[in-house]
C-alpha cells in the first residue's frame, strides 16, 4: 500500500487498483446490478490468492445470473418484506440499532473529509456501500486532494474494521446468498488485506 507520489501528484497504480476494488464493492451493495454491471463483472478475472478466487467466483455467477434474479436475491437479503436478512450498517453491527452513534461519529468524519451524501440517496450514510464508495473516493481525490494513508488509515480503522468483515461473512454465509455469496467472500478478504496493510503501515 502506496501513499500518492510526492514528486508527480499521481495516484500509485496499486492505489487506483485499491480504489477501483472499493467502488465496485460499493456498486454492486448499492443496488441490484443491471445487465451492464453483471457483463462487466462477467469479464473481471483473478489470480489464485483467496481474493483472486473470489474474483473468479463471482465472476462465474455473473455469467449465469439475470438482471432478474439478481433483484429478487437483492431485495431477500437486503430489502425483504419489513427488513432483509442482513442490516447492512454500521450502526446496527456496533450497537444493534440503527442511526446511533457510530452515525453521528461517521458523519462528522464526512464533514471533514469534504464528503457529503447524495442528494437522491435517503438511506443512513453507515451503510457499506457507501462507506465503500467513500474510501474509494478517498483514496483517488474524487471531492478534493487524496487523502494520505494516514488519513485513510484513520477513516478505515474507525468506520469499517470493527464490523465490515463481520457483515461480509455474513453475507457470504447467508441463506438467501447465492450471486452475493462471492461478494461477501471478496469483500471479506479485501478487508483482510486492507486492515493487514494498514497495521503493518506500508
Amino acid at each position: 500500500m502506496t501513499a500518492q507520489t510526492a514528486e508527480t501528484g499521481q495516484i500509485a497504480e496499486e492505489d487506483r487498483l485499491r480504489a477501483d476494488l472499493y467502488n465496485f464493492l460499493g456498486l454492486i451493495l448499492a443496488g441490484p446490478p443491471d445487465e451492464m454491471l453483471l457483463s462487466q463483472t462477467a469479464g473481471l478475472a483473478g489470480d489464485e490468492s483467496d481474493l483472486g478466487q473470489a474474483i473468479n467466483t463471482l465472476a462465474k455467477l455473473a455469467r449465469v445470473t439475470g438482471p432478474k434474479a439478481a433483484e429478487s436475491e437483492f431485495n431477500k437479503l437486503f430489502i425483504g418484506l419489513g427488513r432483509g436478512e442482513l442490516l447492512p450498517y454500521a450502526s446496527f453491527y456496533l450497537t444493534g440499532f440503527l442511526n446511533e452513534k457510530p452515525l453521528a461519529t461517521l458523519r462528522q468524519d464526512m464533514t471533514a473529509q469534504g464528503l457529503a451524501r447524495a442528494d437522491n440517496v435517503f438511506e443512513p450514510e453507515d451503510n457499506i456501500a457507501s462507506l465503500m464508495e467513500m474510501m474509494g473516493a478517498m483514496i483517488v481525490g474524487r471531492f478534493g486532494a487524496p487523502a494520505s494513508l494516514e488519513a485513510q488509515k484513520t477513516f478505515f480503522n474507525r468506520h469499517l474494521a470493527p464490523w465490515a468483515g463481520h457483515f461480509f461473512a455474513d453475507l457470504e454465509g447467508a441463506k438467501n446468498s447465492v450471486f452475493y455469496a462471492p461478494v461477501g467472500a471478496l469483500g471479506a478478504r479485501f478487508v483482510e488485506i486492507e486492515t493487514e496493510a494498514f497495521r503493518l503501515g506500508s
